[in-house]
């Protein structure tokens, strides 16, 4: 037998830079990704869960990278998106990117969120190739995938995708890459990818890494099945033993325990029973997956689906730990929990490939019919969760209904660009508002939120006293006298104000339309900032 016959047992070895595009090689056949077929997946994506600018986390985003592009803005309180904004590169991307291109930041945004969508189903169809043998097994679980794509992860306080960009629209396509690369034993390039994953997103990178290290100690504990671990994965692995810096066993008092205590996800001791099985329901699928036994599926099929058991298990057990003592309260901004993002992602992924492996051979007609149903169901979550904006905000369109995003272009075309305003601190849960931020959307500073805001001081605590300041001092704003704007203007350098309302009477307001007044604040002294 000549030796190109067994060849696959002698090859030469690939040079390097052959390493990254070979990730794109979908199985052993050679087969390519079908870029057009996920570009119109992208598109039905985008038809299905609709895109919104500045809303929710994009309200701490946002704002960092117009900042970076123009620096004159927000000269005032920027300290609570720009702590995030220090630990990522996520801000420093979209301003280069609209820097370099010469388009507005909320194309930069749109453009952005919609590669990131893209590479998302991408990855998603690389890690449904390698675990599955048959296409429509594939297809399934793409297409599924598609249909679902901003179902909530349990009760962790996050969408699998979501409808506006954040950091996090970065890491999920690229942790399913680092996965891919792992299952494919290309440790170098997972170790790049996981580099940049942190760069962008760190508390994301770090559950990669725990899950890496899970598939590690796996390899190393089961030579019978897998491949010993490789050096290149013992340095990957060093990284899940760095401490976080700031962490110390101690209760939280004060303003940064009302703050922490209000994002109810991150203490297991508040979730109901329907949430608890939401965690443990997909454990127990994948404990039936990992045996391996079904058909159509690979070995990195059951090999990734046996790591992820540990991987939740793991990160329970830490939220446990986390609410039975509030010792350990300033551990719970680390959110353990969050790991079930991927896990319930990749779990999803799986349970629809299962189905179309067993449901659709020949039957054509069973993917259409099972993902359909899951498509119009999210249109329709869609439009409740945000009923007076429009599906899809298009740059550089007007606003339709929402009177409050038409007030918010208002400002920004109106006011001067180092205003200051004052609004009240629950705004952010105004149901006319659909938890579109104010300064993301406005491009002006303006006072500490008690909603917004308050998931950032969860995470920060060193800001917890200025924002219980701020925001005490804004509540009840709607119905403020003048006076009282007057004596806010001299505690703080406010100098315009948004009300929802009637405005008093004695205040200049240029614009007063549909239940909203912008009002500059009388007496506001100047060169306070």
């Amino acid at each position: 037998m000549s030796l190109t016959t067994v060849s696959p047992l002698v090859e030469k070895p690939r040079k390097r830079p052959a390493a990254l595009a070979n990730l794109f090689r979908l199985d052993r056949s050679g087969r390519r990704l079908p870029w057009a077929r996920l570009g119109l997946l992208t598109a039905a994506a985008l038809a299905i869960h609709g895109y919104h600018l500045g809303v929710e986390d994009g309200e701490i985003y946002i704002p960092a990278a117009r900042k970076l592009l123009h620096p004159d803005l927000y000269p005032y309180a920027s300290e609570f998106f720009e702590s995030h904004e220090r630990l990522s590169l996520f801000a420093p991307i979209l301003a280069w990117t609209a820097r370099l291109t010469h388009l507005s930041m909320d194309w930069a945004v749109f453009l952005w969120y919609m590669a990131t969508l893209f590479l998302t189903l991408v990855a998603c169809w690389m890690l449904a190739a390698i675990c599955f043998r048959s296409m429509r097994a594939r297809w399934c679980a793409v297409l599924v995938i598609t249909a679902i794509l901003a179902m909530p992860a349990t009760n962790t306080g996050l969408l699998l995708m979501d409808p506006y960009l954040t950091a996090r629209s970065f890491s999920t396509p690229l942790t399913l890459f680092a996965l891919i690369a792992l299952l494919r034993r290309r440790y170098l390039v997972a170790l790049l990818i996981t580099v940049v994953t942190a760069a962008i997103h760190p508390l994301m990178a770090a559950y990669l890494v725990f899950l890496g290290v899970v598939l590690g100690c796996m390899d190393r504990f089961g030579a019978d099945r897998w491949q010993p671990i490789a050096p290149e994965r013992r340095t990957v692995g060093a990284f899940a033993f760095a401490m976080p810096v700031g962490f110390k066993f101690a209760a939280a008092h004060g303003a940064y325990r009302e703050a922490l205590y209000s994002r109810g996800f991150c203490f297991l001791s508040t979730w109901t029973w329907y949430e608890w099985l939401g965690l443990l329901a997909p454990l127990a699928f994948l404990f039936w997956f990992s045996r391996g036994k079904l058909r159509g599926t690979t070995s990195e099929f059951a090999r990734l689906s046996w790591a992820l058991i540990p991987f939740g298990v793991i990160s329970i057990l830490a939220g446990v730990a986390i609410a039975s003592t509030h010792r350990l309260d300033m551990f719970a901004r680390l959110q353990p929990l969050r790991c079930f993002h991927l896990i319930t992602l990749i779990f999803m992924l799986f349970f629809a490939g299962v189905l179309g492996e067993y449901l659709a051979e020949r039957r054509a007609w069973v993917v259409p019919a099972l993902c359909l149903p899951l498509a119009a169901g999210m249109f329709l979550v869609a439009r409740a969760t945000y009923p007076l904006s429009p599906h899809i905000e298009w740059p550089g369109r007007t606003t339709g209904k929402n009177a409050w995003l038409n007030t918010l272009l208002w400002i920004r075309g109106n006011t001067p660009r180092d205003a200051v305003f004052a609004l009240d601190s629950g705004y952010f849960i105004d149901p006319d508002v659909d938890v579109h931020g104010f300064s993301a959307l406005s491009e002006r500073s303006t006072l500490a939120d008690y909603y917004k805001d308050g998931g950032v001081v969860a995470l920060f605590p060193q800001l917890a006293d200025e924002w219980k300041q701020m925001s005490s001092a804004t509540r009840g704003l709607n119905h403020f006298s003048a006076q009282a704007f007057t004596r806010l203007a001299h505690e703080y350098p406010v100098t315009w104000t948004v009300i929802h309302g009637p405005a008093p009477a004695g205040m200049d307001c240029p614009y007063n339309r549909n239940g909203y007044a912008v009002c500059r604040i009388p007496g506001a002294p100047s060169g306070r900032l």
